[in-house]
């Protein structure tokens, strides 16, 4: 498997008193590598994400795009030679760049032609991915429970202090499934925030946990249509993300009845801060004052 991080120089300039200063020095970069997402031996998509959990990753995105609603549906997953000659041999050597996922079922043999964005954009615009979304969701979403926002934001600070590759680099986003105590599930990270939902959702499909009923999605992102999408399908019932919320990520959890929190700042003291932007009853607010 590659790298997660590697090292650049670098200059650096900095203002003090008023006066310019330069130098230089060695930094930790965050990898971004493409993935060659293949099923059943047909190129599907071309991402880009940062090495490791890739089988996580690609489960969570077949289950996303409705390939997929179980673990079962997949038979095999390998690694294939990538696109690098061997200077020694003159073979294709495997790159760890390119994966092929085979079906178990014989419906997705071949795979309908279809176009597939994984760009920090991807997932198309207005109310017709609305409907698409509508008609490949599964699972509807839990509504009897409430949680305190005092744990949402300790899972913030949480999540906060497991995140070694943006410690070291800052260039990675990150995703948690986080129970309703406060316990983060998993973490994992990528320079997609997309991907980093992907892989924990595809973890939850491996481990058939799916759905995801009694936990929360927590993002180091903003809350975009995807994000809010991918939730929506794996039956998360709350979604808690660190930035802003988009628009039509607003529209998707309103329409399908999620939670939505943004701006969800924790202070190391335990205070802290948060907006709902959709469904807040599952949001405990009887202690709220003034």
């Amino acid at each position: 498997m590659g790298r997660v991080t590697d090292t650049a120089r670098l200059r650096t300039v900095r203002v003090r008193d008023g006066r310019l200063y330069s130098g230089r020095k060695g930094d930790h970069v965050a990898v971004e590598e493409p993935l060659d997402i293949r099923l059943n031996g047909q190129q599907l998509s071309l991402t880009m994400r940062t090495p490791g959990h890739d089988i996580e990753l690609i489960h969570g995105f077949l289950h996303g795009e409705g390939l997929i609603a179980h673990r079962e549906d997949i038979r095999e997953a390998r690694y294939c030679d990538g696109a690098v000659v061997d200077d020694g041999t003159g073979f294709a050597r495997n790159t760890y760049n390119v994966m092929d996922f085979t079906t178990a079922r014989p419906q997705l043999l071949p795979v309908a032609a279809r176009s597939f964005s994984a760009g920090s954009a991807c997932g198309v615009c207005g109310a017709e991915s609305i409907d698409a979304v509508r008609q490949k969701a599964r699972h509807d979403l839990e509504r009897s429970w409430s949680i305190d926002p005092r744990v949402i934001l300790a899972a913030a600070r949480t999540l906060g202090e497991q995140q070694p590759v943006f410690a070291r680099t800052g260039g990675v986003h990150a995703a948690a499934l986080v129970d309703l105590e406060g316990n983060l599930l998993v973490v994992r990270e990528d320079v997609g925030r997309h991907n980093a939902v992907d892989k924990v959702i595809g973890w939850a499909l491996l481990a058939d946990r799916l759905p995801l009923r009694d936990c929360f999605l927590l993002v180091s992102s903003r809350a975009s249509f995807e994000i809010a999408q991918k939730a929506c399908l794996a039956g998360i019932p709350l979604l808690a993300c660190v930035s802003a919320a988009t628009s039509l990520a607003v529209d998707t959890a309103e329409e399908f009845g999620q939670t939505l929190v943004g701006f969800t700042r924790a202070a190391d003291d335990g205070d802290g801060r948060l907006n709902i932007y959709t469904h807040p009853g599952r949001l405990d607010l009887s202690g709220v004052e003034g």
